[in-house]
């Protein structure tokens, strides 16, 4: 991790779906994000069994937390990310980003971010659990 803006991320569990639902609907209480929109609200939250459509999986840079004053952080994943063609959605907290990417291509994306000078972590083993769990 030579570059400023290289991160230590972890392959957070769960599995996540994101939905889109009108502002009148209720998210439910098993989110993990929620943002509202003109739109409507934007729901990410853990695979149940009957989901269909797209699963995602997470990549967490809490171990490089950085402040909202640090330029470059987010871009330094999605770039790569974007160069291989790999769609993302990206939720940010104050001190690191959560970058989605579909399950289908997790190890590809693995791949490019650790070319891009990343340190990537699979799995929560030895982390204690669960992505919300642990915040």
């Amino acid at each position: 991790m030579n570059s400023p803006t290289a991160q230590h991320l972890r392959v957070v569990s769960p599995v996540f779906v994101i939905e889109q639902l009108p502002h009148a609907a209720s998210p439910g209480g098993d989110w993990v994000v929620l943002v509202r929109g003109p739109e409507g609200l934007t729901v990410v939250r853990a695979v149940r069994p009957l989901d269909s459509g797209e699963r995602w999986i997470g990549f967490y840079g809490g171990a490089t937390a950085h402040g909202l004053d640090v330029p470059g952080m987010l871009a330094a994943i999605v770039q790569p990310l974007a160069e291989a063609a790999i769609p993302v959605f990206v939720a940010s907290t104050s001190h690191a980003d959560l970058v989605l990417v579909p399950q289908r291509r997790e190890q590809q994306a693995v791949i490019v971010l650790s070319q891009a000078g990343h340190q990537v972590e699979s799995g929560d083993a030895e982390a204690g659990g669960p992505f919300w769990s642990q915040h």
